[in-house]
């Protein structure tokens, strides 16, 4: 079996207690401030986002209700200034004035800003975009998705959703679209809709907090990456269940290939730092 087709197996050996790093060490050292660029539209971040929605909904998160306006801010001006350029936000999060109060300390074309909605309807789709933009103060959103798709149905019932989008995006106001999948029929859908260019999946190595086994979620992201879909990663740590096996968790996500970059919530610099610390020993460990 050549590596490849092991990395997109072998979750029951990553899950054993002893994790094999060896067999998933990459050959040079992967960043989390290398440049990706993401999906058709080629909307260029950083391998590492910066999220702001650790236990986030109901307009609210971890990082919102601890570091404040002010706070969140710099932590994400930090991040700018250690080459993490890409910002993960949603309405639900409550993060979008954490966004627009850090943009006062960074210029707005060196952040990439991933938002997400549950529009329901095209008229709200059309209020959201206008709100998204004015709480993020910004004239345009570089990722837009559909968040938390559950629904193995949801291109169908949310066309008229997605028809909006599609014309911001012609009108240069979104720069890609796409979905956020919390289930495998959601994500099985995603993979086969033309209208998807970027999906946030689910992925770690033991199975917390996904929408499926790896090796068949991995079967799916395949599909969407041979369609030149992006694929941005989400519950690295598990929702914060595997955080005491960061090193093991970031090596087996760097190792895949159909993930091109990936979001880890932060609280704090010191996380941040260590984050970036990480991501560069555990790729190439052995």
């Amino acid at each position: 079996m050549n590596r490849r087709n092991f990395l997109s197996t072998c979750a029951a050996a990553a899950a054993a207690s002893a994790f094999p790093y060896h067999l998933y060490a990459a050959d040079k050292a992967k960043l989390a401030t290398d440049r990706v660029t993401l999906g058709p539209k080629k909307v260029e971040l950083s391998r590492l986002a910066m999220g702001t929605g650790s236990t986030g909904w109901n307009k609210s998160s971890n990082q919102t209700r601890k570091l404040g306006l002010k706070g969140l801010a710099e932590l994400l001006a930090a991040g700018v200034d250690n080459g993490v350029t890409f910002w993960d936000t949603a309405d639900q999060y409550g993060s979008h004035p954490h966004l627009a109060e850090g943009l006062k300390l960074v210029k707005r074309e060196k952040v990439t800003i991933m938002t997400k909605t549950r529009a329901d309807t095209p008229e709200k789709m059309k209020a959201d975009l206008d709100r998204f933009r004015k709480e993020l103060n910004t004239d345009y959103i570089d990722i837009l998705l559909l968040h938390c798709m559950t629904d193995g149905q949801w291109n169908t019932k949310l066309r008229g959703v997605m028809d909006v989008i599609s014309e911001a995006q012609e009108k240069g106001i979104v720069k890609t679209k796409g979905v956020s999948c919390h289930s495998l029929e959601a994500l099985k859908t995603a993979a086969a809709e033309p209208w998807v260019e970027v999906d946030l999946a689910r992925l770690n190595p033991k199975q917390a907090a996904m929408d499926s086994d790896p090796a068949t979620v991995i079967g799916v992201l395949k599909e969407m990456k041979a369609k030149g879909k992006g694929v941005i990663g989400m519950k690295v740590y598990g929702d914060g269940k595997l955080a005491d096996q960061r090193d093991q968790m970031l090596q087996y996500i760097l190792a895949q290939d159909v993930i091109d970059c990936f979001t880890i919530g932060m609280e704090s610099k010191d996380h941040l730092t260590d984050n970036i610390k990480r991501i560069a020993e555990s790729s190439v460990r052995g």
